[in-house]
């Protein structure tokens, strides 16, 4: 397996800037996962480090050393793509030891590298079929599969979940979970959905228009995200987030928000006063009064989504999500008292965290 570190990457397609000053590392052995919306850069990124598409300006290392001349082919990565890119004429085994006959592997090693990685992923009795005779989570593992007979030094994922259906995504999602801790090996993944990415990842790359906003432990990104975009993009439903004032009454910190006020009290504030947008997420709020600020909310609907509900309320002029028991019941109308613990928001200056 290898690191990978990539160094001040910029990338551009006429006018639109793909990828601007990227730097980034991955541990050997690491899970890593590049996270962000439609278009952000992400899978542009992940064809520049299989060498597909040169950047304009930067260096790829894979364990310290440039790979910036070498062809696709003499990277010695495996890349698994959205759509598969299965041979359709071709049965799973041929499809499986491809690569290693082109690389003139000899038979015998072929035959036990395939399989080795069939009994692994558990299609060895698939082995005679082709692609039109599997399912889409079938299909899925023999295009894992042709990547780990290889045995590359580094594995590069393009959204490979985004095909199955819901229930088959999350079921492949902890195949590759086991898959990894199995193999050690080294892994980009790139993807939209903010599940995969805090289940799957070691580490996560948050982007948005071609720069990466923040990296860190999955955890740590949901407790403490960078910045506006982080706080609301991950976390379903998302944060809260309110636009106000951070004022001191009697030597206190207040935040000051379109027609309702919370208290900060015990919060460690560098910013004494002035414009702010506040964070809270839905599960981070109790209905009911406590020994912190409270506040009212009016009920606009509920959501249930089966293990639990989510409260719609309108706190002052602004909407409100709160999580809830699913055997909460409330009524459209209803106004109801909230506790929110300061040390539990989040405070946010000109878009970054304070």
């Amino acid at each position: 397996m290898a690191s990978v570190t990539l160094k001040a990457i910029n990338k551009r397609f006429g006018n639109i800037v793909a990828l601007s000053r990227v730097d980034l590392h991955v541990e050997d052995g690491e899970f890593c996962v590049l996270l962000g919306p439609s278009g952000c850069g992400k899978s542009t990124l992940l064809n520049i480090i299989a060498g597909l598409i040169p950047q304009d300006e930067g260096t790829v290392l894979l364990d310290g050393q440039p790979v910036d001349r070498l062809a696709p082919r003499e990277r010695d990565v495996a890349m698994v793509f959205q759509s598969y890119a299965l041979y359709p004429h071709m049965t799973v085994s041929q499809n499986l030891s491809f690569g290693l006959r082109m690389r003139a592997v000899p038979k015998p090693d072929i035959h036990k590298r395939v399989l080795e990685t069939a009994r692994l992923l558990g299609i060895e009795d698939l082995m005679d079929r082709k692609p039109r005779e599997l399912s889409g989570g079938q299909r899925q593992r023999v295009a894992m599969g042709r990547a780990l007979v290889r045995q590359p030094k580094l594995f590069l994922l393009d959204e490979p979940l985004s095909n199955l259906d819901a229930r088959l995504r999350s079921s492949v999602r902890l195949e590759l979970k086991r898959l990894h801790r199995q193999i050690k090996g080294t892994i980009v993944y790139v993807t939209h959905d903010q599940v995969e990415a805090m289940t799957l990842g070691d580490s996560v790359v948050v982007m948005r228009d071609g720069k990466v906003r923040q990296i860190d432990r999955p955890e740590t990104i949901y407790a403490r995200p960078s910045d506006t975009f982080v706080a609301t993009f991950i976390g379903s439903p998302e944060m809260n987030l309110y636009q106000g004032r951070l004022m001191r009454k009697d030597g206190r910190p207040h935040f000051q928000g379109s027609g309702f006020s919370l208290d900060l009290v015990g919060l460690q504030l560098n910013l004494k006063e002035g414009e702010v947008e506040l964070g809270i997420r839905p599960e981070d709020i109790e209905i009911g009064q406590g020994r912190a600020m409270a506040l009212q909310a009016k009920v606009e609907m509920l959501s249930n989504v089966g293990s639990e509900k989510y409260v719609h309320a309108r706190l002052g002029q602004e909407g409100l999500t709160v999580r809830v028991p699913k055997d909460a019941a409330f009524q459209p109308g209803q106004v109801i008292p909230l506790t929110v613990d300061p040390h539990r928001v989040h405070i946010f200056h000109e878009g970054l965290r304070l």
